[in-house]
């Protein structure tokens, strides 16, 4: 299972990877192996003896201490195993600036690899990742395969970055925190929505997406089309 994930990772002699949550260097040496370098980051002191030591005499191997949301380290391809209330806040710190990675390759629990990759926009989430990220779930990891064993099922899912994003704004917060304001009233109609948020629901209708449309069925493209139509009636 290690080296399967380690290879969904497609890390070459020419790549960078950093690896988030590195624990005891489980992945890290199989990381090692395949990639040029590998910054290995450990929050839990605890776990950093055991890391060093299965990872020493790998010169191309740098453990850094920390938080990652609160370090800047840049590398061509991510790599980890994450828990669930630290997914959102990784991501958005991967993909919000440039320079992103080329590639994103992580364990997360199996309902959140489900929301990354749904074929409309089933939440937020599925919105700000495929804005930026090309997702696939390579495989689902049954619990028991894990020690100490989780209460669910994991999913590896790898997330290609696109050149450019698929939605083109001006400003990607502000049209995240529109998608947002949205997914308030996930399960009304998006003409009551866009009127509650000081609109009119003709901009519905002006960006060619039927009013009583619910938000998770939109594609990238139709919320480009809502946020630029809810924006251009605001402005009049």
């Amino acid at each position: 299972m290690r080296d399967r994930i380690a290879e969904a990772a497609g890390a070459t002699g020419d790549d960078g990877v950093l690896e988030v949550g590195a624990g005891v260097g489980t992945l890290t040496i199989a990381l090692a192996a395949r990639a040029k370098s590998v910054v290995a980051v450990e929050l839990d002191a605890s776990l950093l003896p055991a890391l060093r030591e299965v990872v020493g005499g790998r010169p191309n191997v740098t453990i850094v201490e920390g938080d990652i949301l609160r370090l800047d380290v840049g590398a061509d391809i991510v790599a980890g195993n994450i828990p669930y209330n630290l997914t959102g806040a990784l991501i958005r710190k991967l993909l919000d600036r440039p320079p992103r990675p080329r590639r994103i390759s992580l364990v997360v629990q199996k309902e959140v690899a489900e929301r990354w990759t749904a074929p409309t926009s089933a939440s937020l989430a599925t919105v700000a990742v495929q804005v930026f990220t090309l997702p696939r779930v390579l495989l689902t990891i049954p619990a028991e395969a894990f020690e100490p064993r989780p209460k669910v099922d994991s999913g590896l899912v790898v997330l290609d970055v696109r050149p450019a994003p698929a939605v083109q704004v001006e400003d990607m917060d502000v049209f995240l925190r529109f998608v947002e304001a949205i997914f308030q009233f996930r399960r009304k109609q998006l003409g009551g929505t866009v009127a509650r948020m000081g609109s009119s629901k003709a901009a519905v209708a002006a960006a060619g997406i039927d009013p009583t449309r619910r938000p998770q069925t939109l594609t990238l493209a139709e919320w480009e089309k809502l946020f630029r139509a809810v924006n251009a009636g605001a402005d009049r």
